[in-house]
């Protein structure tokens, strides 16, 4: 033992390693700025070189890597800086979800609740309801990477355990269990659409037939398994690793404003029973939004059926967000007026003032990290690495299980440079799932393989965009901890995740069993 961290074993000492080299990198705002600008050398350097690749995408043509340094590039450079750290994809997530959550987290409600689900349910159970909370969140799209992270690391604090170990085991569900669910998502609706319209390239007869449920119940059992070896990987190797938390670099207001496990006084449950009072009331209201027909923020008829047309909704996308900060807003107040912890307007904005102040580090990790993104996405490099790894694929010639793990292994390669599931499958799917149907593999069975190493390879990746907001979240409870370590806590996760969820899809497809209704294992042409 060293710091309070077990050292045996050859994968223990692979991730000292791993985090001893990721450490070696500069602090993340560091990292993201000199990322940007190696990518404008590179795009220079590759644009010189002209390197050029054919678009996947029907009707796209020819696509080269665009030069960000020459008078053009410049000019975007200065032109788009403002725009590229607005849009940068978590910072409105991430600071609107935070005001609501502020007010139920300084209130103390969130503490009271936190100590209600402690005290009901066996503390062995505590690890798996939080990786499958993860899971489940990706119905609520991104504001998962928001919520349960900080709580997860919150509720071990209070427990005695190490925050960090709580933080990871939500950081996993939400992310490396992002394709799984007990339910349909937004997600299948985006990827599934994605997939149809590569199908019909070459059979749309075939592609008239299938449906956002494609993957339905592979991603119902998904959650089981993941759970499970979530559960294994949190207790058994990755809460042992980190050892007994030290506070000497945490910040000491996370710290002294974490509860411990002391039964709830008369009036905190008085509290808690009105609180959760106005978050049924309130989600009743807003389901009114897009449950009913001719709601405001339904989807279209032209859609489909009653669940597309939930599921494709405005509800469900744009408006997601906003209606999780105010689930958080209203019951927070409630306790807190109750509680008195909450006596005026000036309380509730002075909390909300201070749940800003909290996240400065990561405003500044978004300035730096949406300026890299934004150039990576404009200079076409990861299009041309992903077209590349894709022609790699077809020159191995394989065929059966190994061509679906190679497919795996290309993905998750391809994901650590491209973080968005949505971009990347529609620069992948016009190529890989006409390949895959040639060869009498379903387009189901591509788009489903495709998730399993997406999603399992997100949370080591520093490109994933909300990467940023779990290390300043870290930081919290270890202001030196880096990338490097962030990434050796998350790697077993991806590595466990992957394999046996690959195991899965192999018995799945050995056993031929339909990945959802009507979506079978093979294409028959």
């Amino acid at each position: 033992m060293e710091n309070g961290r077990k050292k045996n074993g050859i994968f223990q000492k692979f991730l000292d390693f791993v985090e001893w080299l990721g450490n070696k990198l500069p602090h993340p705002v560091t990292l993201f700025a000199l990322l940007a600008g190696l990518t404008l050398i590179a795009s220079a350097i590759l644009s010189m070189l002209e390197i050029t690749v054919e678009h996947p995408a029907e009707d796209q043509g020819a696509v080269s890597v665009n030069n960000l340094l020459n008078g053009e590039g410049i000019s975007y450079i200065f032109s788009s800086m403002t725009e590229n750290f607005i849009n940068f994809a978590p910072l409105g997530v991430v600071l609107m979800t935070m005001l609501g959550i502020g007010v139920a987290e300084r209130s103390g409600l969130i503490s009271a609740a936190l100590r209600g689900f402690v005290l009901a349910i066996p503390n062995q159970l505590i690890t798996a309801g939080l990786v499958f909370a993860g899971i489940m969140s990706s119905l609520a799209s991104d504001a998962g990477y928001v919520v349960l992270p900080p709580l997860g690391a919150v509720l071990y604090l209070a427990l005695g355990r190490h925050p960090l170990a709580g933080l990871a085991a939500a950081f996993a569900g939400v992310s490396a269990g992002f394709s799984a669910n007990l339910l349909l998502s937004g997600t299948d609706a985006l990827l599934s659409e994605l997939t149809i319209a590569a199908a019909a390239v070459l059979d749309p007869q075939y592609a008239e037939g299938m449906n956002v449920a494609m993957n339905y119940y592979f991603i119902f059992v998904s959650v089981f398994l993941l759970t499970l070896v979530g559960w294994f990987v949190s207790d058994k190797i990755v809460e042992p690793r980190l050892g007994k938390f030290d506070t000497k670099n945490a910040d000491q207001e996370a710290v002294d404003n974490t509860d411990e496990m002391n039964p709830l006084e008369p009036v905190e449950k008085k509290g808690l029973i009105w609180a959760i009072i106005s978050m049924v009331v309130g989600a009743l209201l807003a389901s009114l939004l897009v449950v009913l027909p001719n709601s405001p923020m339904r989807g279209e008829e032209a859609v489909g059926g009653y669940m597309d047309q939930i599921i494709q909704s405005p509800f469900m996308s744009d408006g997601l967000v906003p209606i999780i900060a105010i689930l958080f807003f209203i019951p927070g107040l409630v306790y807190g007026l109750i509680t008195k912890s909450i006596r005026n307007d000036k309380d509730v904005a002075d909390q909300m003032t201070k749940t800003m102040a909290a996240m400065g580090m990561f405003i500044v990790l978004a300035f730096t990290a949406g300026q890299f993104v934004a150039y990576f996405a404009e200079s076409n490099i990861g299009l041309v690495i992903g077209v590349y790894g894709a022609e790699l694929l077809e020159t191995l010639n394989l065929t059966g299980i190994p061509l679906i793990i190679g497919f795996m292994l290309v993905t998750a390669i391809v994901n650590l440079f491209i973080g968005s599931a949505s971009a990347k499958w529609a620069m992948m799917a016009p190529i890989f799932v006409p390949i895959l149907m040639q060869l009498g593999y379903s387009p189901e069975l591509t788009t489903m393989a495709y998730r399993v190493a997406d999603s399992s390879t997100n949370i080591i990746t520093p490109l994933m965009t909300y990467f940023a907001i779990i290390i300043a979240f870290a930081q919290q409870y270890d202001r030196n901890i880096g990338i490097g370590t962030l990434i050796s806590v998350m790697l077993p996760y991806s590595i466990f995740f992957f394999v046996s969820w690959a195991i899965m899809l192999i018995v799945w497809m050995l056993f031929g069993i339909p990945l959802g209704p009507n979506a079978p294992i093979e294409y028959a042409g």
